[in-house]
């Protein structure tokens, strides 16, 4: 078996990552996403990441095929938010705990360490204890709950947001 690959998403990736991502939409309140998204929309998706800078899209892939993904995105649109960013974690759903989270975050972080970045942020819907487990392996504090923000599968949820201070231990 090939070793996991870590590497800049491309745009032949559009439809394995839109697969992973409509999992997470359909069937469960990870993301917020209502309606599934098309190849389409992911390979624009892709197309707002760069190789450099701070919003960064890295795939992981294993014999060839895509498993996951970690990105991260801009924060909020005020320019004065600008040295924050958004990161997030998505993987195929037969392959969590297998480490390969972690490989991502390790790659993506490691590629943005001499980027003007101040703080990283993730929101995480609970209950997620995977999702808050492997953000405070990374050094990503909890900085707050949102109660019920969020209503999916008629039913509301909360975010729990974690911060990172970048630079300490990246």
């Amino acid at each position: 078996m090939t070793p996991p690959l870590v590497r800049p998403a491309r745009p032949e990736d559009a439809q394995a990552l839109a697969g992973i991502y409509n999992h997470y939409v359909l069937h469960t309140p990870i993301t917020f996403d209502l309606v599934p998204v098309n190849v389409d929309d992911r390979r624009t998706w892709i197309g707002g990441f760069a190789e450099t800078g701070r919003y960064r899209l890295r795939v992981v892939e294993e014999g060839g095929a895509v498993l996951g993904w970690a990105c991260s995105r801009r924060f909020r649109e005020r320019a004065a938010y600008d040295p924050s960013i958004e990161v997030s974690v998505y993987l195929h759903p037969e392959r969590g705990g297998t480490g390969l989270g972690s490989l991502l975050y390790r790659e993506l972080f490691g590629a943005l360490a001499g980027e003007d970045i101040h703080r990283a942020y993730a929101g995480i819907t609970l209950p997620n204890d995977a999702s808050v487990a492997i953000h405070g392996k990374f050094g990503f504090q909890d900085c707050g709950r949102m109660a019920e923000v969020g209503r999916k599968f008629d039913r509301y949820w909360d975010v729990l947001w974690m911060e990172k201070r970048w630079g300490a231990g990246v």
